[in-house]
């Protein structure tokens, strides 16, 4: 079986200083985009057969710069929509609501074009995309390559694990790092996290 390569794209201002980033589309800084460079020696010794990404700039910046060429945008694989809280950190939240996590509470509504989305809606895209690629990954054409955000990749972890949504919150991510979902004994594992070289 080929593996799944989830790959978080680089550094945007914002992440780098902690703001919820769903919907505003954030170049990638200077060092983001070192971070996605330097993803291309660890993709390029890998037999790859599909290339995805998130729709947002920065992830297909990302693909672009790690040598993964002319990825299929899925909007499934958008981050999640943070609602009220888009461009707020989890230190500001908390001086509100000290007790909120994300991956159990949700967030607070948003504008109508961006209500927010509780985990598990969020479990359901990430769903659909692994119904997507399942033949794919079934096949002997390579690994699938997913270019997204790290609240979404790591629902995705956890779904594909059979796992709720809401244990995303046990897999931190790293921008510009990589995650490997393969198998063992014909089961869903994690075979590398928080990559950088493989």
């Amino acid at each position: 079986m080929n593996e799944l390569l989830l790959i978080r794209h680089g550094e945007t201002e914002w992440s780098r200083d902690g703001a919820h980033t769903s919907w505003t589309d954030l170049p990638l800084t200077a060092n983001g985009q070192e971070q996605a460079r330097a993803l291309r020696p660890l993709l390029a010794g890998r037999k790859i057969g599909q290339v995805w990404a998130s729709p947002m700039a920065r992830a297909l910046r990302t693909a672009e710069l790690a040598g993964l060429e002319q990825p299929q945008i899925d909007a499934d694989l958008r981050e999640w929509d943070y609602g009220g809280y888009e461009g707020i950190s989890t230190a500001e939240i908390h001086r509100s609501r000290p007790d909120w996590y994300l991956f159990t509470d949700g967030v607070a509504a948003g504008p109508d074009e961006h209500p927010g989305e509780s985990p598990e809606q969020v479990g359901a895209r990430a769903d659909r995309v692994l119904a997507r690629i399942a033949s794919s990954l079934e096949s002997g054409e390579g690994d699938v390559a997913l270019v997204a955000h790290a609240h979404f990749l790591r629902v995705l972890t956890a779904r594909r694990l059979g796992l709720p949504p809401e244990a995303g919150g046990m897999f931190t991510f790293g921008t510009g790092a990589v995650g490997v979902l393969g198998t063992e004994h014909g089961r869903p594992a994690v075979v590398a996290w928080n990559a950088r070289s493989l």
